[in-house]
């Protein structure tokens, strides 16, 4: 009887090291204190710009960046806050510098490469409740524009780490609906570069998930015709 008993306590302690060891290896590690390598160069740039309370600030990662926003939107006071590589942690970081220039309107478009590195899609979007808190203290007048998450495309095969995540895009985009509730201005953007396989359109993209000029005007035409730019 002892040695079944003894037999029994081996086998459930094997079992419960092998669990152990298969639950670690699926713990998928992050990290909030990634910046991008230009990331103090940019920062220490916008905050030597001049600022105005009629400014639209276009916040975010390397799509944001990659186009000029005045001269797409035939508007001076919009300006570029983007920063190539971008995670919503850096966002953060420097959002201050936003917020004391207390512009009209904040347009925010940040996640996907949180997604691509793995944080949590809850921790995503505590951030995003955190900017828009944050902004609604410090500059109660800004208008808090927030843009859904694009869709990506892996046909390409340059941004493997962003593919195969589209389940998370999506329940990302559906929590950024509900930010409505907090009278912030959604802007549905996911729905405006989608094919019919819900991939990013092939012809407005240069590699998957970067945009070519053809990708910034629908989002020019897009902007103009809902009105948030009035």
């Amino acid at each position: 009887m002892k040695a079944i008993s003894f037999k029994l306590l081996i086998f459930l302690a094997t079992l419960t090291f092998c669990f152990s060891a298969d639950v670690k290896s699926q713990t998928v590690k992050w990290d909030s204190t990634y910046r991008p390598g230009k990331y103090v160069e940019l920062v220490s740039k916008f905050k030597a710009e001049p600022k105005s309370k009629k400014d639209y600030i276009f916040l975010g990662n390397s799509i944001t960046a990659g186009t000029d926003w005045a001269k797409l939107l035939n508007l001076p006071q919009a300006k570029n806050r983007g920063i190539s590589g971008d995670i919503t942690f850096g966002v953060l970081e420097r959002l201050q510098e936003v917020i004391d220039g207390k512009p009209a309107k904040v347009f925010i478009l940040i996640g996907i490469n949180d997604v691509s590195r793995n944080i949590p899609d809850s921790v995503i979007l505590k951030n995003y409740k955190l900017m828009i808190s944050r902004i609604r203290k410090g500059s109660k007048k800004t208008q808090i524009y927030f843009n859904t998450l694009l869709p990506v495309n892996s046909a390409f095969d340059k941004f493997k780490n962003h593919y195969g995540k589209d389940e998370h895009i999506l329940w990302l985009n559906t929590e950024i609906k509900k930010l409505a509730a907090k009278k912030v201005t959604v802007v549905d953007l996911y729905s405006q570069f989608t094919d019919k396989d819900k991939h990013l359109r092939a012809e407005l993209t240069k590699d998957g998930l970067h945009l070519i000029p053809e990708g910034y005007r629908v989002w020019a035409d897009f902007l103009n015709s809902t009105g948030y730019l009035k």
